[in-house]
């Protein structure tokens, strides 16, 4: 039997990504993205959404803020949850005067 390798799509990233969100693992979400953004697999608006939420319940709103800028620089579509979570991370951190 020939083995075959699976490689993620983007469903799959999506559901990692999410999964960090959910576990408080920011770190591990953002590295996600990043290994995403440098394969051949396309990213979308739920990547940047999770990912940027994952950020705003670790309160790491540089980070926020830096991939709302990478998603501001792409093709991929903001919505409101994009927007509620950057204002989010930063209103907990107190960054948002």
């Amino acid at each position: 039997m020939a083995l075959h390798k699976l490689e993620p799509d983007t469903v799959t990233f999506n559901a990692a990504i999410s999964a960090c969100e959910n576990a408080g693992e920011w770190e591990k979400a953002t590295l996600l993205l990043a290994e995403m953004l440098q394969s051949e697999t396309t990213s979308d608006t739920i990547t940047f959404n999770a990912a940027i939420s994952a950020c705003e319940k670790g309160e790491t709103w540089e980070q926020s803020l830096q991939l709302y800028r990478v998603m501001l620089g792409s093709m991929v579509e903001l919505d409101t949850i994009t927007y509620n979570a950057t204002i989010s991370a930063c209103e907990k951190s107190g960054e948002w005067a």
